[in-house]
């Protein structure tokens, strides 16, 4: 049994509580993880004030070495970072190391913050006076993570807050904590200063420290909307920036003229990858027309019935185990209300056989069809292997549906119209676009980040945005007046 201690101040700190840390393949405890309190947060942030004013002034190409080797060592020690997030997450180890991955870009592009931290000048904006702008670090940040991506989620954060001249305190999942603790002794190794990377776990005890220590000047939430829009209404009213992004109902519509063939290939995939524990997940393929819906829920069905499930830990698998019983129960929950309400249940999840003869937390993939938008199956985040399909008449139906619903995170449409897609493009009111992409993610260069209730807050998670969010611009005007001037007193507001 590992301990999974807090890291403060450089090192390892143990707590007088703890959790137990479940392998959900096997339902058996791995682990213990220490739970902290409002003081192990305080002894967080005092760390940080101490060693953030020396980070503040240290040169950001400096502060870029440090994030060029952690990238390298992120690298060196993939096998054992995704080995853990599979232990304790229990995504396949594959899926695992694309997590990874697309959190190592956004180290990547904090590798290019002496670029993005420039600012602008003009030479004589008035009479002899030029005028600048630069980003400074807020000072003390934070970050509240959730369960479903251990590594990628917490490096949309911290690199960019810490390549900007910040202090950084994370908060992890406690059913996943390891990631975040083999991370932080990393960044050590990279060289980053003591106390400017703190990792405490608990429960709401230390999220709720954290969003009132007037210390810590803003915090990034990813998980449920009920929780961010919490967050983000207490941190406000402490005058925090918040940053929270919430829960979603992705769409898929699939037009009669896509390619059937790759657009259910791909759903499948979007769907079921990860046990359909993503935000991004395509939870309802809306098909316009009977035809569509009959084809691809065909097909859909075949694939879905064909997936290879079993222990994350294990490769070559399609999906593993769902993140705990709890949750197990709660997706099959939603199997049994969309029967009840009306919907027909094609392939029934609760009926593989690792169900009934693994101890483990396991639900196989599960299609609805026939949903209708009155149904919970629809209306609510089920955040398990839950695909629905809705039908309707028209392409306008199918946008005015999405549109209506209280989610805007993701969307795509399969289709080989050009024009279709570029109306879809314009027309849709959500966040993130996919054309015959069923998993819109943005590259790091760009911006995260969903509409409505998928997001709180008014900038988006990594890339461009994540530099505004971690830094505050100042502008400043200087002037150098001849000694022999005498000016006399102006009462107009100035102008150039």
């Amino acid at each position: 049994m590992k301990d999974v201690n807090h890291w403060i101040g450089g090192e390892s700190q143990p707590s007088q509580r703890h959790l137990d840390v479940i392998n959900p393949a096997t339902a058996e405890p791995v682990g213990r993880v220490a739970l902290g309190d409002a003081a192990t947060v305080e002894r967080a942030i005092e760390a940080a004030r101490r060693a953030q004013p020396a980070w503040r002034d240290t040169p950001p190409a400096k502060r870029a070495q440090v994030m060029y080797r952690f990238k390298a060592l992120l690298e060196r020690d993939a096998d054992e970072i995704c080995a853990l997030v599979s232990e304790e997450h229990g995504k396949v180890l594959e899926d695992a190391m694309g997590e990874l991955k697309r959190g190592i870009e956004n180290v990547e592009y904090a590798c290019g913050v002496p670029e993005l931290l420039k600012g602008e000048y003009s030479h004589n904006a008035g009479p002899a006076i030029d005028t600048w702008s630069n980003h400074q670090p807020l000072g003390i940040v934070a970050g509240i993570t959730p369960f479903n991506f251990p590594a990628m989620v917490p490096l949309w954060m911290y690199p960019m807050a810490l390549a900007c001249g910040n202090a950084f305190i994370l908060k992890p999942s406690e059913q996943v904590p390891s990631a975040a603790l083999k991370m932080a002794e990393l960044l050590t190794e990279a060289g980053l200063p003591d106390g400017l990377f703190s990792v405490v776990h608990g429960d709401r005890e230390v999220v709720e420290a954290l969003i009132d220590a007037p210390d810590v000047k803003a915090v990034s939430f990813v998980g449920s909307t009920p929780v961010a829009k919490a967050i983000y209404q207490r941190g406000a009213e402490n005058g925090k920036r918040v940053q929270a992004l919430g829960g979603a109902k992705n769409h898929a519509v699939v037009l009669p003229d896509a390619d059937l063939d790759n657009a259910a290939s791909t759903l499948i995939g979007a769907a079921y990858g990860s046990a359909g524990e993503r935000c991004m997940a395509i939870s309802v393929a809306v098909c316009v027309g009977d035809d569509t819906a009959d084809a691809l829920v065909k097909r859909l069905s075949q694939e879905a019935r064909e997936l290879k499930i079993g222990a994350g830990t294990e490769r070559g698998l399609d999906m593993g185990a769902l993140v705990n019983a709890g949750h197990r129960d709660k997706v099959a929950g939603y199997l049994q209300q969309g029967v009840d309400a009306g919907a027909e249940l094609v392939v029934d999840g609760r009926e593989h056989p690792l169900v009934e003869s693994s101890p483990g937390y396991f639900l196989g993939a599960s299609l609805l069809d026939r949903v209708t938008p009155e149904m919970s199956v629809y209306r609510d985040e089920i955040f398990g292997p839950v695909l629905c399909v809705v039908r309707v008449a028209s392409y306008d139906e199918a946008i005015a549906l999405i549109n209506a619903h209280q989610y805007g995170n993701g969307t795509c449409v399969f289709t080989r119209d050009g024009e279709a897609a570029r109306r879809f493009a314009d027309a849709i009111e959500v966040g993130m676009v996919g054309i015959n992409v069923p998993l819109p993610v943005p590259v790091a260069f760009h911006s995260f980040g969903g509409w409505k209730e998928s997001l709180f807050g008014d900038l988006h998670a990594y890339g461009p945005d994540a530099v505004r969010f971690y830094t505050r611009r100042k502008a400043i005007s200087q002037r150098w007046p001849r000694s022999q001037d005498r000016e006399s007193a102006q009462f107009n507001f100035p102008s150039n």
